[in-house]
């Protein structure tokens, strides 16, 4: 028997879900079987479930097709949306283990957060329901608000966890307001549904109300100005790889539901009587516009005086979420196939930066300042020359990844004619590049402070370490592979819906 709703053939793709759920109960039960002495097995639990939900995803690569009664799709976009979220949380657990170790934190209950935190997104991806979709936002927020202050005696972390909560659960009413009026608007919650309504009839004010409400919303999730006041404090008190497990993994499930949203519920959507920007007529993609430009102009403009490497990150985060929105506001299919393949270089710059700050933390030392990174060419110097290279493309120095994604999202706008916001984008990526050789100065040049306690490097940080860099540097000299599979992700979004005539 299966749940009513559900078909058996259902069920077979949901396994991937599934997996992820099942080691999450399995870390659980390892963590209270196993002695102290074996916590690393309880990570190696969590490994192995990622990466068998990895292997059902790759296997069901070339699926397209609507289960649950139409409110979940197996199709090429959640498909590449969800491997990177696998692909996310094994490196956070590879992270994770030492880390752990040093603050004596709980490692069943942990790894246990980061896999719900997984099918949370997994769920985020392949929503094409109202409900779906805000099911798997709040499975993975909860994870999110408890992982943020899982270090209890720390006080950054409390307040981390804090405010997180109390902004999360504001920005969570703004965004379930815009979802009821849609429905209200149109008598149901599945987007193809909405889209067709809304195609009958006229965009009214109160759509109008409703989209700006699901701006605001999905603007927290993504960490976009104005709403990103929560990102530099809660990056900074979260426990490093939660912060970026949380950069990338949270980021990327909240651009999937962003596109879901935009993409396949309001294609069409353009507010009347109000006149054009730029050419354009008025509608959401002149939201994220403004949202694209304030995003990089002022994450960049406040990192710049940033000595904390977590809130600098935090701020860099700010302005790389602009950078991606330049592919929404294009709203081509080279547009859409640019912020897919820059969510994937960001991922691993991103991880690969936090990762050496997860590796300078140390009895006494919590490592996350710049001057902490001193000497470290001189300690440890295939850690400096992956910071290096992290640095360089966050950057978008060639040949990293970081270049290539940043010439694909610049070219996209230009092709739909947004010149303007090509070169804003061109300026603030210069501008970014003070604070990036800022962290790379205090590697290379600044000398180390006396007495200062070993680097300790553990097997699993030097994999995690070592598949940032490849990515980082691969993606950057031969990105095609990537490119192919991101713009075949995007030609699958929306193709059963009724509207979106310019993906087909």
């Amino acid at each position: 028997m299966t749940p009513a709703g559900f078909s058996r053939g259902d069920v077979y793709y949901l396994l991937p879900e599934l997996v992820v759920c099942t080691g999450a109960l399995l870390v659980l039960a390892a963590d209270v079987l196993l002695s102290s002495r074996r916590q690393t097995r309880v990570a190696w639990v969590a490994i192995v479930s990622l990466g068998v939900a990895g292997g059902l995803l790759a296997g069901m690569s070339a699926s397209a097709v609507t289960i649950a009664r139409g409110t979940f799709a197996v199709d090429g976009f959640a498909i590449f949306f969800k491997l990177l979220f696998v692909m996310a949380a094994a490196v956070t657990v590879l992270l994770s283990h030492r880390y752990l170790a040093i603050e004596g934190g709980q490692g069943g209950e942990y790894y246990f957060l980061v896999l719900c935190a997984t099918a949370g997104m997994m769920i985020m991806a392949s929503g094409i329901d109202l409900i779906t979709l805000f099911i798997g936002l709040e499975t993975m927020t909860v994870c999110f608000y408890i992982l943020a202050g899982f270090l209890r005696p720390n006080r950054r972390s409390n307040e981390a966890a804090v405010k997180y909560f109390l902004l999360g659960a504001f920005s969570l009413a703004l965004l379930l307001y815009g979802m009821s009026l849609l429905y209200g608007l149109t008598g149901s919650t599945g987007l193809r549904a909405i889209a067709t309504g809304l195609a009958s009839g006229s965009n009214g004010r109160l759509l109008a109300v409703a989209v700006m409400l699901l701006v605001a919303g999905l603007g927290f999730k993504i960490a976009a100005v104005p709403f990103h006041m929560w990102a530099p404090d809660v990056y900074e008190g979260a426990p490093t790889p939660i912060t970026a497990f949380l950069s990338v993994g949270s980021k990327a499930a909240a651009f999937a539901m962003l596109l879901r949203i935009f993409f396949e519920a309001l294609p069409a959507f353009h507010i009347d009587g109000l006149g054009s920007l730029f050419g354009q007529p008025l509608g959401w993609a002149s939201f994220f516009y403004v949202l694209s430009i304030l995003s990089m102009t002022i994450g960049n403009l406040a990192a710049l005086t940033q000595t904390n490497i977590k809130r600098m990150l935090a701020y860099s985060s700010i302005a790389h979420a602009g950078y991606m929105l330049i592919g929404i506001v294009a709203g081509t299919p080279r547009g859409v196939t640019a912020a897919l393949l820059y969510l994937v270089v960001y991922a691993f710059m991103q991880f690969g930066a936090f990762g050496v700050v997860v590796l300078m933390r140390r009895q006494n030392i919590a490592g996350d300042e710049l001057r902490d990174l001193a000497g470290l060419s001189s300690r440890q110097p295939a850690i400096a020359i992956a910071m290096l290279l992290f640095m360089l493309s966050l950057g978008g120095i060639p040949p990293t990844a970081g270049f290539m994604g940043k010439v694909w999202l610049f070219a996209s706008a230009i092709e739909a004619g947004y010149f303007g916001l090509a070169i804003i984008a061109v300026l603030n990526s210069a501008l970014s590049l003070y604070y990036y050789v800022r962290v790379v100065v205090y590697v290379w040049v600044r000398d180390e402070q006396p007495g200062t306690p070993p680097i300790v490097v553990s097997r699993a940080m030097i994999v995690a370490l070592a598949f940032a860099a490849a990515g980082t540097l691969v993606l950057g000299i031969y990105p095609r592979i990537l490119f192919e599979l991101a713009d075949a992700s995007a030609a699958t979004l929306g193709r059963a819906g009724p509207v979106l005539g310019w993906l087909r």
